[in-house]
């Protein structure tokens, strides 16, 4: 992503760097930068206008989905010409005649379908020759937009995939096309919504940029600032306690950041000179840096923005994605925060002091206290709520309303009794943690809008664009009051000062917010690029092919190539194109290579798998931005913070194969609230076990048969089923001919194990299983149309009659004509979770021979004691 050489250490500019990538680096002068204000800010409201019910409402200014994201990418493409200089030595405090040529230029180009919307309706598949031309300058003018928001790696992609459509008939037989013509490509990837205008850019438009938009403005608020010290307050005493608040704070930040470099720039300039300080090594403190914010992308609710996408792509609810990529995430945190543990041990780091002492049973009193208020007020607001909403109907939002508010000044007042939060200077010679409970009653206000997302996403179940707009709402109303509130109930008066000052930070963060959004705009729209091709000339089918051929059907082969493909595709993109392109390229092989060797998974589980190893390339050397950033700060070498991020990141490169063979990770096939705490249990102890064996200490430094042991333990508590399987066979065969008394006596939400076979469209013979989602129960024809499957049975032989277009089974690659040849069911057997006893046993020799030891190394030291 570095549009220059390895940057001097030394020299470098932190905050240059991350204006360079995240939102430009061009400063130009007051009129000019007055106009971008403006801009960004017309940007931002646009966004909060199409979000809203207003338009529908009033009948005014309601656009369709290809019409804003028309208008979403015009904005996107003008700001990145604005805003990002072309080269290194570009002048940054003017705006060249040459860029506000082509920023004009392709405005106008991304914006055509908006102004010509009804014109080319009228001329589907019949381009003019002007149409034409604005296609093959607005693609142009796209790629350079992309060039200087995001550097090159993306344009390479996209220029691989363009000339792969033109050059498919001189390609090798394996992955030859009949190719296509200039006008017909043109007219796809910018004329219809299946190239830049597709999915991807109506997430950005509709989901992502109202997200960003949120964190943004939550951010100016003061949360970030509130975020590191809570954390701070909460962990820094604690051993390596500035590496475990690093760890809390970046996913604090993480949920409201959509960018790794951003998470790194703003945690990392406090928590690395803190960590460095109590003794970590530069490469060590800026590796937990970007650990910890490249992790950030996997941690609901905006997981880089990825999660939109996920909805689009896999075909679940917002919620859904959010469940099951809940607990990885969580369980990958846990893992960090005890790795910085173990190296704090090894080195015999301490933490930073309090400012007050107290005891243990003091502050696990105060925790305890703490926690039993949250639990009673979550509890009182959710059943109060719902009492409320039953008892007054529509009438309840208001009352509703009045609470928040009320509420918003109870803990507006409550944070006004405790001192400011200001960040201290992480380099002063000394460095006390601020006092946790003031710290952390000091802006609980902010947690209200969190809550007001959640809530509209959850219990309310609105759409995410719907909710993020309230959530985003309700933060301008708080940074528009909470500073002349504050004055008010401070007794400093100033109140029209106060209230000039919120709205500079809601001007700022609106600015902020559409700055954010100019590289995530064009990389969805250039992604879009890659998404066309694979539907214009099925290089979705000779990946799968390429992958068979290589894995020769070896199915851990498989997964490893597929791991290691979409790393390599992962270099140098940004969350979103990342995502993007390793979903589209990747995510099917999984499905298709794995429904021939048995491996059948939800698709949410395949699409997690290769979002995960598409992340590892922010970590990664030689273009791991996030590296560069965080050695920056820590005068490190990049590369040598980049290996050492790496190896910290293990933890999260062998979930995706976890959760590929055990989905309960993933919170599916979950039975009880005992068989969730089972599950979440062992997943932690799996998860701090691998990284024990992984950092070569325990209790003490691990011998080799230890260090086995636990890698034992941990593949067992993670995948149980493996050892199960080869006592107690998981499924039992049946016959095709039970299928729809099968599929009628199938509870709701269930997914049903059926093998076909058959010849395909492209006269290949197939032989694969499927998962068949049955959704809310019913007669059992009518559940499978809903999937849009249509079956006959021919005595003991169920054949498929009609697969329905763009349904759920033609997406799970099932055609008319293939034949179901049998149905698998769970086994009656005793459950997999047994198999935790004979891990944790060989844990506990594990531990009794290091405890042992523990005590001969404290017996002949004694001073260590």
């Amino acid at each position: 992503m570095l549009r220059k050489n390895k940057p001097d250490m030394a020299e470098i500019d932190v905050a240059q760097l991350a204006a360079d990538t995240d939102t430009g680096g061009r400063n130009p002068g007051p009129i000019v930068a007055k106009l971008i204000l403006v801009v960004t800010l017309a940007w931002s409201l646009f966004q909060l206008w199409i979000a809203s019910p207003l338009p529908f409402a009033l009948g005014v200014g309601v656009f369709n989905d290809t019409q804003s994201r028309a208008v979403h990418l015009g904005f996107a493409v003008f700001l990145a010409f604005m805003a990002y200089p072309a080269f290194a030595r570009s002048p940054r405090h003017q705006v060249p005649i040459t860029d506000w040529v082509i920023a004009i230029v392709g405005a106008f180009c991304a914006t055509y379908l908006f102004f010509f919307y009804r014109e080319l309706a009228t001329r589907p598949g019949q381009p003019t020759e002007f149409d034409l031309a604005v296609a093959i300058v607005g693609i142009a003018m796209l790629l350079e937009a992309t060039r200087r928001a995001l550097g090159l790696p993306m344009v390479i992609v996209a220029l691989v995939f363009l000339g792969y459509t033109f050059a498919g008939p001189y390609m090798p037989d394996l992955i030859a096309h009949k190719g296509a013509s200039l006008a017909r490509a043109m007219s796809h990837y910018w004329l219809t919504t299946e190239g830049v205008f597709g999915v991807a850019l109506g997430v950005s438009s509709g989901f992502i940029f109202l997200f960003v938009l949120f964190g943004s403005l939550l951010d100016k608020a003061g949360a970030g600032n509130y975020f590191i010290k809570s954390a701070f307050a909460l962990l820094g005493h604690m051993r390596g306690g500035p590496a475990k608040a690093a760890v809390v704070s970046s996913a604090a930040t993480g949920i409201i950041s959509g960018s790794s470099i951003a998470n790194v720039v703003t945690t990392g300039t406090f928590t690395i000179p803190l960590m460095k300080r109590v003794g970590y090594r530069g490469d060590q403190a800026g590796a937990v840096e970007v650990s910890s914010s490249v992790n950030g992308q996997i941690m609901p609710p905006v997981m880089g923005a990825a999660a939109f996408l996920m909805v689009e792509y896999v075909g679940i609810p917002y919620t859904e994605v959010m469940k099951h990529a809940f607990l990885p995430a969580v369980i990958s945190y846990i893992a960090l925060v005890y790795i910085v543990h173990l190296e704090a041990l090894k080195a015999g780091l301490q933490g930073l002091p309090r400012r007050t002492t107290s005891t243990f049973g003091q502050r696990l009193l105060a925790f305890g206290l703490t926690v039993s208020g949250f639990v009673v007020l979550a509890g009182a607001v959710y059943w109060g709520i719902g009492w409320l909403k039953a008892a007054l109907g529509d009438a309840a939002i208001f009352v509703i309303g009045v609470g928040v508010f009320a509420a918003y000044l109870g803990l507006l007042w409550i944070g006004t009794r405790e001192p400011e939060l200001t960040l201290d200077d992480p380099n002063a010679p000394v460095f006390e943690l601020p006092e946790t409970g003031p710290t952390l009653r000091s802006g609980l206000h902010y947690l209200l809008a969190v809550v007001v997302l959640i809530w509209c996403l959850m219990v309310e179940q609105m759409s995410p664009a719907l909710s993020a707009f309230w959530a985003t709402m309700f933060i301008i109303f708080v940074i528009l009051t909470q500073r002349p509130l504050i004055a008010w109930m401070r007794g400093r008066g100033g109140l029209g000062g106060a209230f000039a000052l919120g709205l500079k930070e809601l001007v700022a963060g609106l600015e902020a917010g559409a700055r954010n959004m100019i590289g995530i705009g064009v990389a969805t729209a250039a992604a879009g690029i890659i998404v066309g091709t694979v539907s214009l000339t099925g290089i979705g089918l000779v990946m799968t092919e390429i992958i068979e051929i290589l894995s020769g059907g070896n199915l851990m082969l498989m997964l490893v190539l597929v791991a290691v493909i979409s790393l390599i595709l992962g270099m140098g993109l940004p969350t979103t194109a990342n995502y993007i392109v390793v979903s589209t390229l990747m995510a099917p092989v999984v499905v298709e290579v794995g429904a021939q060797s048995g491996l059948l998974v939800p698709l949410i589980a395949v699409h997690l798998f290769v979002f995960y190893f598409g992340l590892m390339a922010d970590v990664t050397p030689p273009v791991g931005l996030a590296s560069f950033a965080a050695a920056a700060i820590s005068r490190a070498d990049p590369i040598k913070t980049g290996v050492t991020a790496f190896f910290y990141s293990m933890r999260t490169a062998i979930l995706p194969f976890l959760f590929i063979f055990n989905t309960q990770l993933l919170l599916i096939g979950i039975t009880g609230p005992l068989h969730l705490a089972l599950t979440v249990a062992s997943a932690v102890v799996a998860m701090l076990v691998f990284a024990a064996a992984t950092q070569g200490y325990f209790l003490v430094k691990s011998r080799w048969w230890e260090t086995a042991a636990l890698l034992l333990v941990t593949f067992t508590l993670f995948r149980p089923g493996y050892w199960w399987d080869m006592v107690y066979p998981p499924y039992e065969e049946r016959p095709a001919s039970e299928l729809m008394s099968l599929v009628e006596a199938a509870p709701a939400g269930e997914r049903k194990r059926v093998w076909v076979e058959g010849v395909n469209l492209d006269g290949k013979e197939i032989r694969k299983g499927v998962l068949l989602p049955l959704g809310n129960p019913g007669p059992a024809r009518e559940r499978l149309r809903r999937i849009g499957l249509t079956v006959m049975t021919l005595g003991d032989e169920v054949q498929i009659a009609a697969v329905q277009f763009g349904s759920t089974a033609e997406k799970l690659g099932l055609e008319q004509g293939f034949r179901i040849t049998q149905i698998e069911m769970p086994a009656d057997r005793p459950p997999k979770e047994w198999m935790y006893l004979p891990a944790l046993l060989l844990l506990g020799v594990v531990v009794a021979a290091q405890r042992a030891r523990l005590k001969r190394g404290l017996a002949s030291h004694p001073a260590a004691a």
